[in-house]
């Protein structure tokens, strides 16, 4: 399943940049996330709960950042599997930045992700449906965090 999106920021590509490759502060915009620990600078693991349908899951997720192309470019990797069995998922992921001004930053990203087990079962409609809430509330939270910072 590919996953696209494209948005503003109303701050500077390199205050944007520091956001999101900090693990910490990008976690807290994911729904569900409820703790993530770095495993090395670019390594860490996460366990984001989320659920499609009467399905919930629990995933225990790795991401490895692959490419670091600062500050315009991030390739990371990324698998998980649920804790409770439910199913496990694979991805890959290009976040792209592109100054529009001094004070405006264009992020677009786009994730293939291929999901297995149960969680699978709901179809591609479901899953996209599910996926496009998820990444319409994590927009939201980035947004809302990065704004609201001050510039160092």
């Amino acid at each position: 399943m590919l996953i696209q999106e494209k948005f503003t920021v109303k701050a500077p590509i390199q205050q944007v940049w520091r956001f999101i490759i900090n693990p910490q502060l990008i976690g807290n915009c994911v729904p569900g996330c409820e703790n993530i620990e770095a495993i090395d600078e670019r390594t860490y693991v996460a366990t984001v709960k989320a659920g499609v349908g009467p399905i919930k899951v629990r995933f225990k997720i790795t991401t490895s950042l692959t490419q670091i192309d600062e500050p315009k470019h991030i390739h990371m990797e990324g698998k998980g599997a649920d804790m409770g069995m439910a199913g496990n998922f694979t991805q890959g992921s290009d976040v792209y930045l592109r100054e529009v001004s001094a004070n405006e930053t264009e992020v677009a990203y786009s994730s293939n992700v291929t999901v297995n087990g149960r969680i699978a079962l709901f179809g591609d409609r479901i899953m996209r449906a599910q996926a496009k809430k998820i990444g319409e509330e994590f927009i939201k939270a980035l947004k809302e965090k990065i704004e609201g910072q001050k510039e160092t």
